[in-house]
C-alpha cells in the first residue's frame, strides 16, 4: 500500500487513477513497479542504458494498455509480460539472430551446474548479461520465464531447434564462466 497526500492507494486505485490520467497516481504506479521491472529489463539487455530504454518503452505500453487489464491475474504478472515482450522487440531491432539448422545442433552436457549454488546472485546475473543477445534472450525466456521452445520460437521468429541450440550453447558458456570463477575463487582461498 502506498500513500500520496492523506490518501492510501491500493493496486486497483493506482490502476484506475492512472487510467483516468491522474499524473500523481501514474508517477506512483511507476515508482512502485519500476524497480522490479528494471530487473526484468536488465536481464534481457546488455547494459543499464538499454535496460533503461526498455523500461521506458515498457511503461509507455503499460499506461497505453491499462484499460485492457481485466484483473484476471496479477497486475505485476501482466506488466512483466509487457516488459518481456518489449525486451524481445528491442532485441529483434538490434540483433539478427543467426539461425542454426537442425543438422547443426549439438547437445552439450552440463556436468557441474552445482557451481551455480556457490556463486552470488550478482555473479550469475553478470555472467548471463555477458552472453550474446541471442543466447541471453533464449536463456532468460526458457530458464527464468518458463517458456517452451515452441513459445520462444514463435516470439523470436526462429525454429524450435534454434531455440534449443541457443539454450544449450548459453548453458555451456555459463558453465565455463561459472566453473572458471569457482576455480579462480579456490586459488585465492
Amino acid at each position: 500500500m502506498n500513500i500520496t497526500g492523506n490518501h492510501s492507494l491500493n493496486e486497483s486505485d493506482l490502476i484506475q487513477g492512472s487510467i483516468n490520467g491522474d499524473r500523481r497516481t501514474q508517477e506512483l504506479l511507476y515508482r512502485t513497479y519500476s524497480p522490479k521491472m528494471f530487473g526484468v529489463c536488465l536481464r534481457y539487455s546488455g547494459n543499464n542504458d538499454d535496460a533503461q530504454d526498455i523500461l521506458q518503452d515498457g511503461f509507455v505500453k503499460v499506461f497505453r494498455n491499462l484499460p485492457r487489464f481485466r484483473a484476471e491475474g496479477s497486475f505485476e504478472g501482466w506488466m512483466r509480460r509487457i516488459f518481456v515482450n518489449t525486451a524481445i522487440e528491442h532485441y529483434r531491432k538490434k540483433v539478427n539472430l543467426q539461425p542454426v539448422n537442425e543438422n547443426q545442433e549439438t547437445t552439450i552436457e552440463t556436468n557441474d551446474w552445482s557451481a551455480l549454488d556457490r556463486l552470488a546472485v550478482k555473479d550469475i546475473l553478470q555472467a548471463v548479461q555477458e552472453l550474446s543477445p541471442g543466447y541471453r534472450t533464449v536463456f532468460n525466456l526458457y530458464v527464468i520465464e518458463g517458456y517452451t521452445h515452441r513459445d520462444i520460437a514463435e516470439m523470436m521468429g526462429i525454429s524450435e531447434g534454434t531455440s534449443k541450440s541457443q539454450l544449450a550453447r548459453a548453458k555451456a558458456i555459463l558453465q565455463h564462466v561459472i566453473t572458471g570463477k569457482k576455480k579462480g575463487s579456490n586459488k585465492n582461498s
